[in-house]
């Protein structure tokens, strides 16, 4: 039950590093074990894309988010009932007005 806000997280993760210009490309992955809120491990690819290395990528990434989920679905308001737009043409890539994962934070570096 927790796989699309984590999917969420992820995505607001990489688009904030595309949008602080730290790479052109990024992707982000986060392991969890059931029953330990923080991730056990979190990896960020550039894809060679990088300003910085991917190891300060994920230093940075873990200086701005906190990746618990709790803690995923508050910041992204993801309690609040947004069926409707998120049913149909899928929940990434599109500029709606409810859709706060697509909406990037300015990271402190």
């Amino acid at each position: 039950q927790l796989a699309c806000p984590l999917d969420l997280g992820c995505h607001s993760v990489a688009k904030s590093i595309v949008a602080a210009g730290l790479a052109k490309r990024a992707l982000v992955q986060v392991a969890y074990a059931i029953g330990v809120a923080h991730p056990l491990s979190i990896f960020v690819d550039s894809f060679g894309t990088g300003s910085r290395p991917d190891s300060e990528l994920v230093e940075i990434v873990k200086k701005n988010f906190d990746l618990r989920p709790y803690h995923i679905i508050r910041e992204l308001d993801l309690k609040r009932p947004i069926y409707s737009p998120t049913s149909a043409y899928g929940h990434f890539g599109r500029n709606e007005p409810t859709f706060s994962w697509e909406v990037p934070k300015k990271l402190e570096l």
